[in-house]
This record gives structure tokens, sequence and C-alpha cells, in this order.
């Protein structure tokens, strides 16, 4: 089961962070932006190219660090298809450097929409040469408030190719509860979520007692995420909101087990754009991005022990 492979790596590398992947031009250095535009032109492929460029680098400093990678969709689509062209290999480059992937891509749909998604994001697809893989993600994103039906679709096809699902339950922006405190028949409707995200996972429990369904639950709601916690215990969670947002190494604690598993940790500008902090021209923004990485780290080690 996918999250197995999550946690032995996280527990390998005793680090239970994740690199989110949401570049924008302005992130990469200048060095790498004119050498692509050099070569490709001052154009959009130019950018895209720098972009990527960018990424594997990134990837290529912390792979031996960090256990796994998110791209964010919406920074690929907004180039267009170059952009999507882009994550595909952005996603490819990752799973040879050995890392996880979640793609960072929130959908919720139904019926053959919600198929449609599952096969081209985690499955494969039928072509004339017959059924090949397009982006290969190892796990998605999904907010499933349209119900059930907008995460069957997606279930099936995880646990036929040994991959994962994180679930929108409590996230992390302010006005999350303006719906998700909402209160029905004495439980709020994040906890319903929640419940429901372990419902519909039942039965898929790996070797360290986690569903194909996980859960994303915002660093900056820590008494929350506690009973959460105590609810879900087979449920992997997500936890962004660490770090820019204000949640601190103190609050994502409460996401682990008593044996420091089940959750990691989001981090994106912070890693991405570290080299902006260390007053030089951006060469140094592989060592720049693992020394924040490691700080990261080691800041929430300080309360969470991997075993």
């Amino acid at each position: 089961m996918s999250f197995d492979r999550l946690q032995d790596q996280i527990i390998e590398k005793k680090n239970p962070t994740v690199l989110g992947l949401d570049p924008r031009i302005e992130y990469v250095p200048k060095h790498i932006q004119e050498m692509c535009y050099a070569r490709f032109g001052r154009n959009l492929q130019g950018t895209v190219e720098a972009i990527y460029q960018f990424n594997c680098g990134l990837m290529d400093g912390l792979a031996d660090l960090v256990p796994a990678v998110k791209p964010q969709a919406a920074y690929y689509e907004m180039l267009g298809w170059r952009g999507m062209e882009m994550m595909e290999r952005t996603i490819r480059y990752a799973g040879n450097k050995g890392f996880y992937v979640i793609a960072d891509i929130k959908r919720g749909d139904i019926g053959s929409t919600a198929q449609a998604y599952a096969e081209g994001w985690l499955g494969k697809t039928g072509t004339a040469a017959g059924e090949e893989e397009m982006f290969g993600a190892d796990c998605v994103t999904l907010n499933g408030y349209m119900g059930v039906d907008s995460i069957t679709p997606f279930m099936e096809v995880a646990v036929k190719e040994k991959k994962s699902l994180f679930l929108l339950v409590k996230t992390s922006n302010p006005s999350g509860k303006d719906l998700q405190d909402m209160k029905i028949d004495g439980k709020t409707v994040y906890q319903i979520m929640g419940d429901l995200t372990e419902k519909w996972g039942a039965g898929t429990a790996g070797k360290y007692g986690y569903q194909v369904i996980g859960a994303v639950v915002g660093a900056t709601y820590p008494e929350e995420m506690k009973q959460l916690r105590r609810r879900l215990n087979k449920t992997f969670f997500l936890v962004p909101g660490y770090g820019a947002q204000g949640g601190t190494a103190e609050d994502v604690r409460y996401a682990f087990d008593a044996c420091g598993r089940g959750a990691i940790v989001n981090a994106s500008r912070s890693l991405m754009c570290a080299w902006k902090k260390t007053g030089g021209d951006g060469r140094d923004y592989q060592e720049a991005s693992r020394a924040a990485a490691i700080a990261m780290r080691d800041d929430i080690c300080r309360f969470v022990t991997i075993e």
C-alpha cells in the first residue's frame, strides 16, 4: 500500500516532511533563467524550462534528505499545456530520484469525470498502443464534499495501483472554519468529513495500520488536529500551514501517533526560496534549500520521535 512506502521513507530518512513544488519564475535564480532563455528564448518555453531545471536542482539537492515532493497543479496549469507537460516531467524526475510524489490537484467530481481524473493522475489510460501511465503520481489530494461518488473512482484505482489519496478535512486557511466548524447533530463538519474518510477507506489498512485514504489537516488548528488524531487512528495526515502560515513544530506534533508515524508536514516557499535569504545571487540555492530542510526536520524532531 502506498502509505506504507511513504512511511518507510520517513523512517529511513528520520524526516516527516514534504517539499512543496509550487514554482513561479521569480523563485528561480537568475543564472538558471538566463541559461534557459539563451537556449529556448525569452518566452514561455524558456520560462517553463527554467522552472523545470530549478525543480530538478532542488530535488537533486534534497533526495537523500526529504522523502516526498508535492507539486501543486495550479502553478503548472497557469503556464498552459507546456506547464502541464512540465509537471509530468517533474513527477517522473521525482520518481526516478526515489521521492514519493503527492500531486496536489484538489479535484472533486463524480462519475465518468472522476474516473478520468483517477486514471490520468494515478492509473493508466487506454491509447492506441495499449494502456499507458500518464502523470504517474503516488497520491493525489481531493475535495470529498460531493460525497463518496467523487471518491470511489479514485479509491478503486488507488487500491489497484497501490497508491493513495488525501481528502480535505480541516484545512489551514482562516475562512475554512466558516463551513468546516459548523455543527450538525453535535458534530462539526470537519469531524463528519474525517469520520467519512475512515469509513470510505475501511478494509485497506497497510502494515502500519493506515488506510488508502488520508486527511489534509492544517497545522494552524492544533487543538482540532489533536482531536482528529485521536478520532482517526487509521488515517494518515498531510499537514499544510507550517511556517509561513503560522503553524509551529509544537503544533504539528499532534498529527503524529505515539511512534512518530502517520503524518507528513509540507513546506513550499521556505525551502524553494531559501536562497533569497543568504545574500547571494542564487547560485547557492541547493545549499540554501538543504539547510532550510535540515532546520525544518530538526525543528519538528524536537517534538516528534520517529520509530
